[in-house]
């Protein structure tokens, strides 16, 4: 079957509006979880958070983005959604046409925006503007009616590992040519709704996040949005390709609704499920985008599942600790880095780290280097158990 090649980056995150801002962040091993300063929340100045520095007015205005009912969600996905067409050289034709498919995760969808719609309901008995826009699948939507898209649009909420599973099932329409093009990715923006439900289950950090430390104390909430286009090997003739999505898996533990099992069945067997896609063994894999989120729970079942797949796990990190744990957006967002670590032969540093969990022992990458990379992982587990992992390889 056809090889799928990745062609196309967008992103905007915390630290950065761009995809070579977001590297030289990462390079540099900084940090955009900060106090939060555009967004009303009781948890401002309790709850550091990844937060764009970039009003949703500024945003709209830059992007020309007025239509009624545009929600910050959808503004930070037509951010990322534009970069990657134009990385990609898509046309309008090819944007609009049957064959590019448009397949997005989110969590968050309008849900920005529920004090609006609060007071709409009250004053005003013509509804809200934002009404249609509250659900997660407006985002795609509305990408679709501004470009004009034809092909298969589809939305998917997995929490954690939505965009990760976006990729996969893009994938899946290229393998069995259902699309000849597909722009998969997510988006999240911060909102009330997840930062309070976050809070109620006591998993939020009183300060910047630690992956996989021993002392950690939970994950930052971020925003984010991030698109990667995949086209198949023998469309691409000519193009700049970044590295090739080899492999996949997705499997659910069914343990908890916002927990893993102890043993990490879930993060174990979708892995294995991606190895077995790709037809490589274990000791392939050259490094691990985790998961990572610094909750206690998280990191200790993911280092199990490491140790129970790899042995010896290779070389790993966690970047939640600089742009936020951005939920529907997070697995396309360290896909994007997986990719740069591939096209640029370096891996990025996990930050805040100083002790090892004790149960496993196991150590982050703390330092920024270039080092020989074929195959690299990453990994998003979601609330329900939805674990995905992605695989890319060097082109």
């Amino acid at each position: 079957m056809s090889r799928i090649f990745v062609t196309g980056m967008g992103m905007i995150s915390a630290i950065g509006d761009a995809v070579q801002k977001n590297r030289e962040a990462l390079i540099r091993k900084q940090s955009g979880i900060s106090t939060l300063t555009l967004f009303n929340t009781k948890y401002t100045g309790l709850r550091p958070c990844g937060e764009i520095k970039k009003g949703t007015q500024e945003l709209k205005d830059m992007l020309h983005a007025h239509e009624k009912g545009t929600t910050r969600s959808s503004a930070l996905a037509l951010h990322a959604f534009k970069e990657a067409a134009d990385d990609a050289g898509l046309s309008a034709q090819q944007l609009s046409s049957p064959h590019t498919a448009l397949i997005g995760g989110s969590t968050v969808g309008g849900m920005c925006l529920t004090d609006e719609l609060y007071h709409d309901a009250n004053r005003s008995e013509n509804g809200s503007e934002y009404l249609s826009s509250y659900d997660c699948a407006s985002v795609n939507l509305y990408l679709q009616k501004r470009y004009r898209m034809g092909g298969i649009i589809n939305t998917i909420n997995t929490a954690c590992s939505s965009s990760s599973n976006a990729i996969m099932y893009g994938a899946r329409l290229l393998k069995n040519g259902l699309a000849k093009c597909v722009i998969a990715g997510g988006t999240d923006s911060l909102a009330k709704f997840t930062i309070n439900g976050f809070n109620a289950l006591h998993i939020l950090s009183p300060e910047k996040c630690a992956p996989f430390d021993r002392d950690r104390k939970g994950l930052n909430l971020g925003e984010a949005a991030a698109f990667l286009v995949l086209e198949k090997e023998e469309d691409i003739a000519g193009k700049k390709t970044y590295a090739e999505l080899t492999g996949y898996g997705n499997s659910n533990d069914a343990f908890h609704p916002s927990s893993l099992s102890d043993e990490g069945d879930g993060p174990f067997l979708c892995m294995q499920k991606a190895l077995e896609k790709a037809g490589l063994s274990a000791p392939a894999i050259s490094f691990i985008n985790a998961h990572g989120t610094a909750t206690e729970n998280n990191d200790a079942v993911e280092s199990r599942a490491m140790l129970r797949l790899f042995g010896t796990p290779p070389p790993f990190a966690s970047t939640k600790a600089n742009t936020g744990h951005t939920l529907g957006a997070a697995g396309a967002v360290e896909a994007v880095f997986s990719v740069l670590s591939l096209y640029y032969q370096e891996i990025y540093p996990g930050l805040h780290f100083s002790n090892a969990i004790a149960a496993t022992g196991l150590k982050p990458e703390t330092h920024y280097r270039q080092m020989s990379l074929q195959h690299v992982m990453s990994n998003s587990f979601g609330f329900g158990g939805n674990c995905t992992s992605l695989i890319f390889s060097k082109v």
